[in-house]
């Protein structure tokens, strides 16, 4: 009778050691500091995700991508944000950014509470 508790408790345990602010196994999120931008993406079940990219500046600003999934490719490119080959236009020096399940969205309410902005 004890093994049942014993288990599901070592279960959750082993669950929440693949969950933290910057990849939360359980939800599929994942979450990155792409040079001033906050980056969460959704539907990402891994347990390491590579971080970010800083590729070579275009225009004078830097430049980077954020692939932390197959299906996921964000790129800031002097100022202008492209997710998965399509263009979401320039985006501002601190702008939040959101891809959850394929629906970009900047500034979004769930991450304007987390930024403090």
């Amino acid at each position: 009778m004890l093994k049942l508790p014993l288990s599901a408790c070592l279960c959750l345990a082993a669950a929440l050691t693949g969950c933290s602010r910057s990849n939360n196994l359980l939800l599929g999120e994942v979450e990155a500091q792409v040079g001033s931008h906050t980056v969460r993406v959704t539907d990402c079940y891994r347990t390491s995700v590579p971080p970010p990219e800083r590729l070579a500046d275009a225009g004078g600003q830097a430049s980077y991508r954020f692939m932390p999934c197959r299906d996921a490719d964000v790129q800031i490119r002097a100022g202008e944000l492209t997710v998965n080959g399509r263009s979401y236009g320039h985006i501002r020096t601190s702008d939040t950014i959101l891809v959850d399940h394929g629906v970009v969205s900047v500034n979004p309410p769930e991450l304007q509470a987390h930024s403090g902005k």
